[in-house]
């Protein structure tokens, strides 16, 4: 009796315990793991649904297991940094675990492999944009003038106006796009917003820390860009898009005819792309005060 009452506590810790699996998302990652002799797989396809298979395994046995972005370079960094030897499966779970901890995740939710793949290469991307514009809000020190931290004060002016630009929105679901134009590089983030039952905006944290980052970033260097709003009405027939330049540290508010081109113009390539039908493109709301700079600005 005892014995099989081990073994049910043993089966349910087992169920308690989180896994992570770190995954080659592309063609090119998995040719890069080749090299190792104890990496045994020929095909990524078939890599792939294997690993699929395992995670539907122990989805039904209750499990839970997140997904995590293993990238090769970085793991052969990792080995020579801890002397740990690359070609063990061991070194690949403790660098996996690593993973785990500091990089790009995704839970493993039933949905198929290949559409949690490009969630987790989108999540990949908003943190190393995240990064990337915080680590250039910290390098821009104090200002001169007042000796108030540049890029502390721009993240809170940035903070205000995604509050305001939200509470002056008309109801319904939002996705906002903040594109803000290098050198040295052109950052784009995304925003999404639920609107719940009760009217308030869903909004998840890390996608609001990164856009905010990415806005604050564009305010305190002046560099050009915009920001742009979509909204989506439950029951109404056409969804509502308008915006703003970045220019002098603020918003400035984009003519319908401007917020048209922005939208019917592929970013990368300058090509005109056919306008959507059931798109009303508009000016935006006023956002009063807080939407232009104030006397003494960063």
């Amino acid at each position: 009796m005892a014995h099989t009452d081990h073994q049910t506590m043993r089966r349910v810790l087992r169920r308690e315990i989180a896994g992570t699996i770190g995954l080659l998302t592309d063609e090119h990652d998995f040719q890069a793991m080749r090299r190792y002799r104890s990496f045994i797989f020929d095909d990524h396809t078939t890599y792939l649904r294997q690993t699929e298979a395992v995670l539907k395994a122990r989805a039904a046995q209750g499990g839970h297991t997140t997904l995590a972005l293993f990238d090769p370079e970085e793991y052969a960094g990792f080995c020579a940094d801890t002397g740990l030897d690359p070609d063990l499966p061991a070194s690949r779970a403790r660098f996996t675990a690593e993973l785990a901890a500091t990089g790009a995740t995704v839970p493993y939710d039933g949905r198929p492999l290949a559409t949690l793949l490009t969630a987790l290469v989108d999540e990949a991307v908003r943190q190393a944009t995240w990064d990337y514009a915080a680590t250039l809000l910290t390098r821009l020190g104090p200002c001169p003038t007042c000796g108030e931290d540049i890029g502390r004060a721009a993240f809170t002016r940035a903070s205000e106006l995604l509050v305001r630009i939200l509470d002056t929105a008309p109801p319904g679901d939002r996705h906002l796009v903040c594109s803000v134009y290098g050198p040295p590089d052109t950052l784009v983030s995304v925003l999404h917003g639920d609107q719940e039952p009760q009217g308030d905006t869903r909004l998840d944290e890390a996608e609001t820390l990164e856009f905010t980052s990415v806005l604050a970033l564009g305010l305190a260097t002046r560099s050009p860009g915009g920001l742009v709003m979509r909204t989506s009405a439950p029951g109404a027939t056409t969804d509502r898009v308008y915006g703003w330049r970045l220019r002098g540290g603020g918003l400035e508010p984009l003519t319908a005819a401007e917020v048209f081109d922005a939208y019917c113009t592929d970013v990368e390539t300058g090509d005109l792309i056919p306008p959507e039908s059931g798109v009303d493109y508009c000016e935006p709301p006023d956002l009063g005060e807080e939407g232009t700079p104030p006397g003494h600005h960063h």
